[in-house]
């Protein structure tokens, strides 16, 4: 089965700051390279990619923040969501959540470490939730 899923900048952030190759981050970055992840995302996503990924604090080399990004656009569906009329904790999060909402029926999650920031529901996840669901298949 193929899973769609919307990816927090903070899963990209962590992922890339990990020293540990086990952590659920970069296993999910992993899983979105060998194809079981078909990322999601719309401009105002990889508009925020690009940005917070480039960021002089991280310290990111423009050739992994250029390859990643490139990645997900190459191996993923670029989506051009409907407004939800909902209202988030945290607004720049809008976006992230209304992908996620455009694909529900395929099978879509939003994976994200900041679970507070969303609504509670099913299909939005931790990295580490969404591995178990990933290896329960």
């Amino acid at each position: 089965m193929i899973y769609y899923a919307v990816i927090d900048t903070n899963v990209l952030v962590s992922a890339l700051l990990s020293s540990h190759n086990d952590s659920a981050t970069v296993q999910v970055i992993d899983r979105l390279f060998s194809g079981d992840i078909i990322p999601l995302f719309s401009k105002n996503i990889l508009d925020e990619y690009n940005e917070v990924l480039r960021r002089k604090n991280f310290h990111f080399s423009e050739e992994i923040v250029f390859s990643l990004i490139n990645s997900i656009e190459r191996c993923g569906e670029f989506i051009h969501p409907t407004p939800s009329g909902e209202l988030l904790i945290v607004p720049k999060d809008l976006p992230f959540y209304e992908v996620v909402l455009e694909k529900r029926e395929d099978n879509a999650y939003l994976i994200t470490g900041n679970i507070k920031h969303f609504p509670n529901k099913p299909f939005i996840v931790t990295p580490k939730e969404f591995l178990d669901i990933l290896n329960q298949r």
